[in-house]
């Protein structure tokens, strides 16, 4: 037939096998906290979140610097003005800059709330990492002990607290996780506990291995997951407790300032128009756990590595 190709020798070559190609990797290793960033970046959300509490800490530490006056200066001649080109968010019912104090406000409360993350993540990875190692009896009388602590209601605690120490800021933080711990605890308790089972768990154990070694090189590590997440949802937990414990008069005294205590200030200026002086720090609070919130929901999906693309 005349439409039919006639094969010749030079469209033929011999097939070559070459065993640096078959070896080559096509796609370059990503280690698993680069793989968490690249998956993290993709969340706008979370994103959002995580610039926005880097941008509150810039604040917080450039803020009260920024105008010119202190946050503990009064000037009664120039009480509840609105917000102006000299004070830009106005001044309260004393004559004080509020946005001085909003972000000296800020220290104070981001203080607060990563202490109090920091001490329920060591309080809680120790103990509930040392009750699911030990197990039995050990692990029974830990647990009811941290069941019949976390009973008493949180607030209550934080009030006695506040009221048998002299008032500040390291009383407020010690009130707040004398119970806050135990979560984690119960968080880190049941990760080791499944942890315990896994195969690499064993064949350590059979190798000789210590188990507080298996528990700081291979348990630990694999809950930081959970442990990320649970931190990022406790620092607004905790900002949101001190500003209840300020707003009912127990938080920080003056002429220090929090969120907390720029609420209760301003309700004061309430029935006379003022809102702006409740709006501003109402705004910086809800902010401030709005972030936290989303940028914790992000960690969290990007460290599911059922979630890994």
């Amino acid at each position: 037939m005349s439409n039919q190709i006639k094969l010749t020798e030079e469209m033929f070559q011999p097939a070559v096998h070459n065993f640096e190609a078959a070896e080559k990797i096509s796609r370059p290793s990503i280690s698993y906290w680069a793989d968490v960033w690249r998956r993290l970046k993709t969340n706008k959300l979370a994103m959002f979140g995580l610039i926005t509490i880097v941008l509150l800490l810039i604040m917080a530490i450039i803020g009260p610097h920024l105008n010119g006056f202190t946050y503990y200066e009064q000037d009664f001649a120039k009480k509840n003005l609105r917000p102006n080109a000299e004070h830009w968010f106005g001044t309260d019912s004393a004559g004080r800059d509020l946005f001085t104090r909003a972000w000296y406000g800020a220290r104070i409360s981001l203080f607060i709330g990563f202490m109090a993350a920091l001490i329920d993540f060591v309080v809680g990875v120790v103990y509930g990492g040392i009750s699911a190692i030990r197990s039995g009896r050990t692990d029974n009388v830990m647990m009811r002990i941290a069941e019949i602590l976390y009973a008493i209601p949180y607030l209550l605690v934080v009030i006695l607290v506040m009221i048998a120490m002299k008032r500040g800021i390291w009383p407020i933080i010690i009130a707040m996780t004398i119970t806050g711990w135990i979560p984690m605890a119960r968080l880190v308790r049941g990760q080791v506990l499944q942890l315990k089972e896994m195969e690499y768990v064993h064949a350590a154990t059979a190798m000789g291995a210590k188990m507080s070694w298996i528990l700081r090189k291979h348990m630990i590590p694999n809950t930081l997951g959970p442990i990320l997440v649970n931190i990022t949802l406790t620092v607004p937990t905790a900002i949101f407790a001190e500003a209840t414990l300020s707003y009912l008069g127990l938080g920080v005294q003056p002429p220090q300032a929090s969120w907390g205590t720029l609420v209760n200030d301003a309700l004061g200026s309430i029935h006379i128009g003022n809102f702006y002086q409740l709006l501003i720090p109402s705004i910086l609070i809800s902010l401030t756990m709005l972030a936290f919130n989303v940028f914790g929901d992000g960690l969290r999906d990007a460290l599911d590595p059922r979630l890994r693309n």
